[in-house]
Formats: structure tokens, sequence, C-alpha cells
């Protein structure tokens, strides 16, 4: 793809800026990681931009940049954190979270996306964003067929989580 005007790039971003930053979200630990997860994705994309051929729609490429940093991010994460303490006792919370029950099962929901296996979710993550199984495949490089086998599978075990969590 031929270098086009910044412009073009930040509209990009302007228009897939939410998705982007619902992925951060999922993969995020603690308040103040999406934004940085953001940065990270979208400094990823603006690097590859120039590369881009156009072989697959450029928002099945974005969401393709946006899980491999958040997937790598949590690795880094997860391989420091067997070599340190987090400090628990610090709490940092936002000043627009409230206690509503939309939050609440959307922290349920969330704690329970957080089980399941790096490539589970992924496909949920994408699934939640209403793409296609098509489009869900192009960007995990699995059969279309596999996904909807493994969508319903995930449904079954997000909703015993969820289930026994209301319990």
């Amino acid at each position: 793809m031929q270098n086009q005007p910044n412009q073009t790039f930040e509209e990009l971003i302007e228009v897939n800026k939410g998705r982007i930053y619902r992925i951060c979200r999922i993969y995020a630990v603690n308040p103040i990681e999406p934004e940085d997860l953001f940065q990270e994705v979208v400094y990823q994309i603006w690097k590859s931009y120039a590369s881009f051929e156009g072989k697959s729609a450029i928002n099945t490429w974005i969401y393709k940049i946006a899980l491999n940093v958040c997937i790598r991010f949590k690795e880094k994460l997860n391989k420091r954190n067997d070599k340190t303490i987090r400090l628990n006792a610090i709490h940092v919370i936002p000043k627009e979270t409230t206690n509503t029950d939309d939050d609440e099962k959307y922290n349920a929901l969330r704690n329970c996306i957080s089980t399941l296996k790096p490539i589970d979710k992924s496909i949920v993550v994408l699934s939640l964003e209403e793409l296609p199984y098509k489009e869900i495949a192009k960007v995990t490089g699995l059969s279309e067929n596999h996904i909807a086998v493994k969508m319903r599978r995930i449904r079954k075990v997000l909703l015993n989580c969820i289930t026994k969590k209301n319990k």
C-alpha cells in the first residue's frame, strides 16, 4: 500500500478507537493499563501502516494488531508477575466508576472472560465487537467452522461462570 497522508491514518484511528479501546480493556489488569495498551496498539498500527497490503479489510488488520499487542502485553506481564509481587494494597479507582448493575454485570463478564485460554479470549473479544465468524477466522487464522464450534463451547463456559458468580 502506498503511503497515504496522516489525515487518512488519523481518520482510521478515529473510526476504530472505540473498538481498539474495548479490546485493551479486556486484556488490561488495572484501570490505568487500557490507556497504555491503546497507545501501544496505535503505535504498532502506525509503524505497520505503510506495509498494509490490502489482502484483508483494514478493520480486520487493525483487530489482528490490537489482539497481538494485547496478548504480548499480557504474556510479558505474566512473566514479570512471576518474578515480582504486586502491591495489592494500592487500589486506583477511576473517577467515573459507579456501582450500578451494569458495571457489576460487565465486571462479572470481564472476570469470566479473563479465565479463558488466550485464543478463546480473542474469539470472544472479536465476537463482542460483532465481527462475523468469517472475519474472526481471518484475524485468528482458524477456520470459520472451527470458530463456530469454539463459540458454542465458550458460551457454555461463560454461562456457567456467570451463573456461579450470581449465586
